[in-house]
């Protein structure tokens, strides 16, 4: 094993941060530094050559600073027996960069400690600053750097055991149940003691785990299923019959509902972009492009290890995706979060109160802190956007032994793709099929999941919570999505018969899932399974949950064609077996010459005996909400405070929203880009405006009053939200239901079986079908104090998720206030005056109940309210949009007035409780129109049915920024729009200042309301014809090489762009090169695209950059084509950060910075202002001087010059609202010095830049442009016709 220094593993503010952690347990430590330390397997010595190499690619990063002789040193490395995913990524580099030698590299930390008194850290010192410094789950502490070796030890598999029921009955399954931790019932392990009775031996703990896995809570859904009676009246329905009669009512668009890993409706016929496998030419193709859908849960593991649980969540449903149907392509993705109180350190809120929490799961504050980051990171570097979510905290004692919250906390991961129709249904599987794994080696993690996520948290076993933590690896899973997604472009020729994500079980469930749908049975070999760590056990191997990993049919004469495209995307894959016409499962293990597992079908997958469940009814008769005694200042004060109600901006903008380049609205709104979306917005086609949308809707809290209610609230709500998209028809909505209980205690069952029939009603009235959705139905965290248990109950919990298919995604309206004194505020209150404050904000946040909730007493009027909404939103009246939901009307009109940047006067009629006409969460809406379209917008919403009681006209804007609120002439409230701004946006502050860098935190939430921001905007020095493309020579259409790298996620619209103006666009990946299947000199352009390649280790596009550096036949291609003076290249993003390291093989290139990590410490999404500054650039010609809006989309965009001095042919640089250069955080989203964001070489024909105007070259890509600016064409698009003006 080698042993190799790194560089720097902390900046100096998280030292800081780590250093005072440190010192509030133990005061005696007076310094601290963390560095990286390199471990290396090797097959043999390397060579001096080899060695040099190899440190300089494990050359990144800062470097370290004096560690102080003196120091005490710890170090932190992956637990052995996993392989972490920086691992997988740093291994798969330096073998691209020809270091055979090198089997294996893995990489850990140091951390130096000095204390005042020159003593060393003591045992127990040591355990108080573990966690501080590791991830238990995922990591161990280790004293001499020497036993990292354990990380490379290779044992001798484990073998196969047996449970002796022959000899020891059934108690030996007991026994195996407690043991292994299977989560059987009682009648399930009768079962299979019946079952392997009759077969006359006893079961393999492959066997036993895999049934476990198979027949979980989890993955049958057994509840849901279930036999009910309730307060002994036996019910008619089962809860899955109830939500399968919403779509035997409404089928509507629905093609596949309930069968397949998501659902999937029709969506419009399109001009669909992407790349042919054969040729690798890119096109468009005209066609249905069909929409489909998926929404999971992912609680346990984020509740003991938030990042790799949320981001296995987010990565699971993005595979459901993928593997629905034939293969499918992945859109846009939603995450959400349910947590308990946060209490963050100096901003604790007069409602949060300490009820404790076990050890082995993390606070919620720790939640929300790491979690997001995980989802958000998975989405990222996968190529999702993420669009969509929600954030509720909730904790509230019922009584003296009940509390409600969650400490087992909901996370929400989901989205949409797109499916061609001959995709959309799995074909049957022939006998002799082969039978494949595609992805990531098996690897001892994650076993159990599916079992462990059936069970309250804190109640199994904590060795147990350690194997089900998962690990993440997206660029592998962008790896296997290339792979599908050139597999059903193959169009009739789609090599994939039938293809199942591997999630919970593993390959155990996965697998016999695949061929039961098709009744076929399957003869596997257990050693053909790509497996990186072979000391496990044969149970190890089969049911672990490693994932990033597919199992497909493919017809044994498209073999060839299919390992093709996988070699081409480096994705691993192994063929296991083939399927049977005997519809049994052996799984053969060459290694002992037995069989881990030989069971029929039947047993494994057979009917269960009928689950029964008794549930009564609980009658709880709440206290009425009495607000005689509120203060008005203070209510708003605490409700703009709690975070279900606060600024979300925290978790938004660590989130790519802009990949793809068919995002159309995100979560941002307006100039000065506010979190207020009501719902996401795509388009289907580059060349289209058609569309697709998706909304959240939750009320949680109501189902501790009324579980009914809570039901219809969270499906109008997603309704109302989902409205702001223009949508022809409500049977155009399709709805995933995703339900979250803590069955099994007092009323919780009832409550669910009430939610669920109300819903089923309410959804066949509306004509909307639920076609999708899942279940998490042990919502407790359990543990013992004192030798007492303590228990918190979740809320019944339904999230609802609205899709839609948009008929012109143009018309998608927003919160945001227009600053136009002709306009007045049209309040349309479809409670009809009702102001029921149970389960609201209000209620929430002065630790009450309340007695009647909000509900949707007439079903009619959301249905008539949509049509009149969409009619109005067709003839262009609506000026702004909002819903009344968390918070009241109160922050529905403040929300509109951040967004707008402008004061308003609003005018209420008289109430005895302003309290209750404010914060009440009844169903309603608010809308901006022009003054002279007053009447008529009120007549269309009174001829849908209306009534006109309910619609008042009740504000109009102001110029002095201030938030007046009078009835009856009385003045009730009178304070600063950017007062409100701030105490809505200081929870996000203080969440952004403990996870971010502090000092950037402080910047954006100092700069929020300022008056004297005018917000983004458009001032160019050239004009865009009406029709730009009119002058392109169409007759001869330059080649341009669209280059990737595995991990490279942004190729498809750099592809749209250049195509756009007119050249042939060419997918060029680097395996092609290396092949010499493709060759750059036929080449007239060459653009390295947006991603992640290799996963951004070893420095973001550093992998990228040193695999071609060290391979001297790809290193010559490329400075060959460099110094082509008849070329151009580009570098955006990670092509950027690629290119500038290729410095020494571009002519005039010698000057360009490195790009390393954001002075925020953390990945920016955003829509920020550029100047284009004079330089040589052939991009750029007549632009001098342009400023306008572009996306950026990075974690390492600073530059770093060796020396200022150097900085040269610098061509574009961000500016603030003012147009000013700027080094201010988030004006300047990375801290790069005077602002410098893309360069060129000397004679202007190289290009690189970190933000990514191919994903803004048409208006509609913006989530904000200004309205003055109407052309199609975005400024953005004189970028990519002066390269193709520059080759005539």
């Amino acid at each position: 094993m080698l042993i190799l220094p790194g560089g720097n593993a902390l900046s100096e503010f998280r030292v800081n941060k780590l250093l005072f952690a440190l010192q509030s347990c133990i005061p005696a430590i007076s310094s601290v530094e963390s560095y990286y330390i390199h471990f290396a397997e090797t097959s043999s010595d390397l060579n001096q050559k080899e060695t040099t190499q190899l440190n300089a690619l494990l050359n990144y990063g800062a470097a370290v600073k004096h560690v102080a002789v003196d120091s005490f040193n710890l170090i932190i490395i992956p637990r052995p027996g996993t392989i972490s995913p920086w691992s997988s990524k740093a291994s798969d580099i330096v073998h691209n960069s020809g270091l055979n030698k090198i089997m294996r590299l893995e990489r850990g930390r140091v951390y130096s400690f000095t204390l005042n008194d020159g003593n060393t850290l003591n045992e127990k010192q040591i355990t108080l600053l573990k966690p501080h410094i590791h991830d238990r789950m995922t990591e161990i502490l280790i004293d001499n750097e020497n036993d990292a070796s354990a990380l490379f030890t290779i044992t001798e598999p484990a073998e196969l055991t047996q449970v002796d029921i022959i000899n020891a009955g059934i108690e030996a399954l007991e026994t195996a149940n407690t043991e292994m931790g299977l989560a059987l019932s009682n009648d399930e392990i009768s079962y299979l003691f019946s079952s392997f009775k009759t077969l006359g031996r006893n079961p393999t703990d492959v066997e036993l785990m895999m049934f476990a896995q198979a027949n979980s809570e989890h993955c049958r859904h057994k509840i849901f299923n279930a036999e009910w009676t309730i307060d002994n009246v036996k019910q008619e329905h089962s809860l899955f019959k109830m939500i399968r009669q919403t779509h035997e009512a409404n089928p509507g668009n629905v093609l596949s509902a309930y069968h397949d890993n998501a659902a999937v409706m029709a969506g419009f016929n399109g001009a669909r972009f992407f790349t042919d496998p054969i040729n690798h030419h890119y096109g468009y193709h005209d066609e249905d492009i069909h929409i489909l859908m998926k929404v999971e849960t992912h609680n346990h593991p984020t509740a003991i290890s938030p990042y790799p649980g949320a981001a296995t969540g987010s990565g699971g449903e993005i595979r459901d995706e993928a593997a629905t149907g034939r293969g499918a392509k992945p859109k846009a993705g939603l995450s959400g979060f349910a947590v308990s109180n946060l209490k963050i350190p100096g901003f604790e809120q007069a409602w949060e109160t300490d009820n404790g929490k076990p050890d082995r799961i993390v606070s919620a504050l720790d939640i929300m802190l790491e979690g997001p980051i995980g989802a958000a990171a998975y989405n990222n570097e996968f190529g999702r956007p993420a669009l969509c979510g929600y954030f509720r905290t909730y904790e509230q004692r019922k009584d003296e032994t009940l509390i409600y919250g969650y400490h087992k906390p909901i996370m929400l991961a989901g989205g949409y793709g797109m499916i061609r129709e001959p995709d959309v249904h799995k074909q049957d599987i022939p006998t002799g099929a082969k039978l494949i794994v595609l992805g990531g080696p098996a690897m001892l993690i994650g076993l159990g999941g599916g079992a462990a996520s059936s069970m309250a948290s804190g109640s199994s076993d904590a060795s147990l919570d350690f194997a089900s933590v998962q690990r993440d690896n997206p660029e592998m899973e962008r790896r296997c999505q290339e792979v599908i997604d050139r597999c059903w472009a193959l169009g009739d020729n789609n090599p994939i018969i039938s293809i199942h994500d591997v999630g919970a079980g593993g390959l155990s469930n996965a697998m016999p899932e695949l061929v039961s749908a098709s009744n076929r049975g399957a003869q596997l070999e257990l050693r053909e399974i790509p497996n990186d760590e072979p000391g496990m056990s044969p149970m190890g191997v089969w049911c672990n949950e490693s994932q990033e990993r597919y199992v497909l049919a493919i017809a044994e004469e498209q073999l060839d064609r299919f390992t093709s495209l996988c070699e081409r995307e480096r994705a691993p894959y192994a063929v296991l077996g083939d399927a049977t016409a005997k519809e049994q499962l052996v799984l053969n293990d060459a290694h002992f010459s037995n069989q881990a597992i030989d069971i029929p079908m039947s047993v494994l997958l057979g009917k269960m005996p009928n689950i029964q469940r008794d549930a009564q009814s609980e009658t709880t008769q709440h206290a009425e909400f009495d607000t005689s005694t509120l203060d008005l200042y203070e209510s708003i004060d605490r409700v703009l405070q709690l975070p279900t109600v606060a600024s979300k901006n925290f978790l938004i903008t660590i989130g790519d929203r802009s990949i793809s380049g068919l995002v159309v609205r995100d979560q941002m709104v307006g100039p000065w880009q506010v979190p207020v979306a009501d719902c996401a917005v795509t388009s289907s086609s580059y060349f289209d405006y058609i569309g697709e949308a998706m909304a959240i809707g939750e009320r949680a809290p109501l189902a501790l009053i009324n579980a009914a209610a809570s039901g219809r609230m969270a499906i109008a709500e997603a309704i109302m939200n989902i409205s702001a998209a223009r949508i022809i028809k409500l049977e155009d909505i399709a709805l995933s239901a995703n339900w979250m209980a803590a069955c099994g205690e007092t009323g919780q069952d009832a409550k669910l079986y009430s939610a669920v029939a109300a819903v089923s009603d309410l959804c066949k009235t509306l004509g909307i079908a639920i076609p999708v959705g899942k279940d998490s139905l042990s919502m407790n965290t359990v543990w013992s104090k004192n030798n007492q248990q303590q228990k918190v109950t979740s809320p019944l919990s339904l999230n609802i998720t609205a899709f839609a298919r948009v008929a012109d995604v143009r018309h998608s309206l927003t919160p945001q206030l227009h600053q136009d004194d002709d306009t007045v505020l049209l309040y349309i209150d479809l409670a009809k005056g009702k102001q029921r404050l149970a389960g609201s904000a209000l209620c929430q946040v002065y630790e009450q109940f309340g007695n009647e909730t909000p509900d949707l007493d007439d079903p009619n009027i959301l249905i008539v309210f949509f049509q009149a909404l969409q009619i109005l939103n067709e003839s262009d009246y609506i000026l702004a949009y909002h819903d009344r939901s968390d918070g009241g009307l109160f922050v529905t009109l403040a929300e509109m007035a951040f967004a707008g940047h402008t004061g308003i006067d609003i005018e209420l009629a008289y109430t005895n409780d302003i309290i209750a006409n404010l914060f009440n969460e009844e169903l309603g809406a608010v809308i901006q129109i022009k003054r002279a379209h007053e009447q008529s917008v009120k007549q269309t919403f009174i001829n849908a049915g209306i009534e006109e009681r309910t619609l008042h006209t009740i504000g109009t804007i102001n110029n002095d920024y201030t938030f007046r609120l009078a009835q009856d002439g009385t003045n009730n409230l009178e304070l600063p729009v950017n007062e409100l701004h701030k105490k809505w946006s200081a929870t996000s502050f203080q969440i952004q200042s403990l996870r971010d860098n502090p000092d950037c935190a402080r910047q954006e939430f100092d700069n929020i309301g300022d008056q004297n921001d005018s917000g983004l905007f458009v001032d160019t020095t050239f004009e865009l014809e009406s029709n730009p493309l009119v002058f392109i020579n169409t007759d001869v259409k330059p080649k341009m090489a669209i280059l990737r790298e595995q991990g490279v996620n942004g190729q498809l619209e750099m592809a749209a762009a250049f195509d756009r103006a007119g050249f042939d666009c060419v997918d060029v990946h680097m395996q092609d090169l290396i092949d010499g299947q493709i060759k750059l000199d036929s080449f007239n352009g060459l653009v390295a695209c947006g991603g992640f390649s290799y996963g951004d280790v070893l420095g973001a596009g550093g992998g990228w950059a040193k695999s071609i550096l060290y391979n001297d036949k790809i290193s010559k291609m490329f400075e060959t084509f460099f110094k082509r003076t008849d070329t151009f290249s580009l570098g955006v993003c990670n092509g950027c950060q690629m290119m500038s390291q290729l410095r020494d093989l571009i002519p005039g290139a010698t000057s360009w910075p490195d790009f390393i990590r954001n002075q925020s410490e953390q990945f920016e999404a955003r829509l920020v202002m550029v100047e284009i500054m004079e330089s040589p650039s052939i991009l750029f010609k007549d632009m001098v001087g342009s400023k306008m809006p572009v996306v950026v989309a990075h974690g390492e965009g600073r530059v770093s010059y060796k020396s200022t001095d150097l900085i040269s042919n610098a061509a574009m640089r961000y500016i603030d609202n003012t147009g000013v250069v700027t080094e201010n955080y988030p004006h300047n989203p990375n801290g790069s010095i005077n602002g410098c964001t893309g360069f060129t070489n000397d004679d202007g024909r190289i290009n690189i830049m970190m933000p990514h105007p191919e994903r803004v070259f048409l208006r509609k890509q913006f989530s904000y442009l200004p309205s003055q600016w109407v052309n199609e064409y975005s400024p953005w698009i004189k970028m990519f016709l002066n390269a193709r003006d520059w080759l005539n």
